[in-house]
């Protein structure tokens, strides 16, 4: 490899805007009333999804408020791990790491699926070139392996482009939907608490909060932001209130354009034709067929976002040696986590194969299964990263009010770790009827198990390498110790500030 390695992220790099970008295009709002909004109407039924997604943004918001409060103090590219470890304990913090490293490359490399299915779809329908959903899956793999080990702020203008236009594209339907009702007046059964909880609400949160996975995930580019005191804080919650704000007005749209009665059948039947027929109907079909592309452009995006974020996960780990040391090397040119980066590749690439081998359905199983994986992941690391904040504040008081460091993430922790037990116990919410009953509990069991491994191997680090143990969590430009300060690859570990 002819190009130099080094052991820093590109500093002052990233804007609230650019963060801003990488937070919601990880969300993937046309991705999410495509496939997620209306996937959980023809699952559950229920006419109160609009609502659902105000109540969750509430419960995210919460969270957000000690979340950002941490960020002003703790720099790190391992986010979740970096602020467990500070805040509950080092072994907790590895546990934390393997958690996030299984829920968001699952949730990367789900995606797979689902771009290549629709991809294969729209080649075939518009130029009759039939190929495997997997072919398109593979080019995606390679063009997003490519982006990865770029600069961050061209990953981020590639992003903005994609996520603007896409933005748009749910702006008009939410617009067409709206003045459209179906029999002439507009139905605000969306906003009644009752139709909410009902039978089912459990199946709507559990499908609710996978559409916000990646909205927590600006703090793994808290190393690269121009202003790591303020710029993290500022684009979660600017991220909060968009999606849920924007989510909830479009799931509105849906059941006003369709009719709260038909909004179900009309889900089950066509899925995200519901978005697409609607555009095609009332706009025409050039417009349709454009937002059909903007629909794989939304995953795609989502897919380099979620790319960026396991990369930096695991050069973080590298950089303080829990993982093999050379995941912590960056690329001199770009100052992107090139090891990283082709690390998460490769993970992909292994997962997407075996599935490609078992000759698994890319949405029903690939993406339906490892999306799930993932749900569950995000929100057990939000409650834990929410009593970490606490744990955080209690011994280091900074200038955070009593709210910001000790009621709003205690609230947070209560309020997750109640949407936790209610993800796992619907978790066969988000399976196909054909899909083996004992995957209920297997898939989540996944992130159980990454947890206890990941706390114990943090246990073995304490015992057999104290230097490593001490170092876990550090926030970038704490001093090293002598051990790691002769090692040479990590001598350019530096302050953010």
């Amino acid at each position: 490899m002819s190009e130099q390695l080094a052991g820093t992220l590109a500093r002052r790099r990233l804007g609230v805007v650019h963060l801003f970008f990488f937070v919601v295009a990880a969300s993937a709002p046309l991705t999410v009333l495509g496939g997620g909004v209306t996937t959980t109407f023809a699952v559950t039924g229920s006419t109160g999804v609009p609502l659902s997604f105000l109540v969750l943004a509430l419960i995210l918001g919460i969270f957000a408020v000690g979340y950002a409060a941490m960020s002003r103090h703790v720099a790190n590219a391992g986010a979740f791990y970096s602020y467990i470890a500070q805040g509950i304990g080092r072994p907790a913090g590895v546990g934390g790491s393997f958690v996030a490293l299984t829920a968001y490359n699952a949730i990367q490399v789900g995606l797979y699926g689902l771009f290549g299915f629709i991809f294969a779809d729209f080649m075939n329908t518009k130029f009759s070139v039939d190929m495997k959903w997997w072919v398109w899956s593979l080019l995606a793999w390679a063009l997003i392996g490519i982006l990865g080990m770029l600069r961050v702020d061209l990953n981020a203008t590639v992003l903005a482009v994609l996520l603007i236009l896409e933005i748009l594209a749910t702006a008009l339907f939410d617009i067409i939907g709206l003045t459209n009702p179906a029999g002439g007046s507009v139905s605000m059964a969306g906003w009644d608490f009752g139709n909410l909880f009902a039978s089912g609400v459990g199946a709507v949160f559990a499908l609710g909060i996978a559409a916000f996975t990646g909205f927590e995930s600006g703090a793994i580019y808290s190393e690269e932001v121009k202003d790591p005191r303020h710029t993290v804080a500022r684009a979660t919650f600017f991220a909060v209130l968009f999606t849920g704000l924007f989510y909830a007005i479009s799931a509105w749209a849906m059941t006003v354009v369709v009719g709260p009665d038909n909004v179900q059948q009309a889900a089950t039947e066509a899925g995200p034709g519901v978005v697409f027929g609607t555009l095609a109907e009332h706009t025409n079909a050039t417009i349709a067929d454009i937002a059909v592309v903007l629909f794989f452009t939304s995953v795609f995006a989502a897919l380099l976002s979620f790319h960026n974020g396991v990369a930096r996960y695991l050069f973080a780990l590298g950089r303080e040696r829990v993982l093999p040391q050379f995941l912590g090397r960056t690329s001199r040119r770009t100052m992107a986590p090139v090891a990283g980066s082709v690390t998460q590749s490769i993970i992909a690439i292994i997962v997407l194969a075996g599935f490609i081998a078992a000759g698994k359905d890319p949405v029903l199983d690939l993406f339906t299964w490892l999306s799930g994986v993932s749900a569950v992941g995000v929100v057990l690391l939000m409650a834990a990263t929410s009593a970490a904040v606490v744990g955080y504040f209690r011994v280091r008081r900074g200038d955070e009010s009593t709210w910001q460091g000790t009621v709003a993430p205690a609230v947070a922790t209560i309020l997750l770790t109640a949407l936790l037990i209610t993800l796992v116990v619907n978790f066969n919410s988000l399976l196909a009827p054909t899909n083996p009953a004992y995957l209920r509990w297997l898939l989540p069991g996944l992130i159980g198990a990454a947890a206890v491994i990941g706390i114990i191997w943090g246990l073995v680090l304490k015992s057999s390498r104290p230097d490593v143990y001490e170092g876990i969590g550090r926030t970038v430009g704490q001093p090293l110790t002598a051990d790691e300060s002769g090692s040479g690859s990590n001598s350019d570990y530096v302050p953010v500030h």
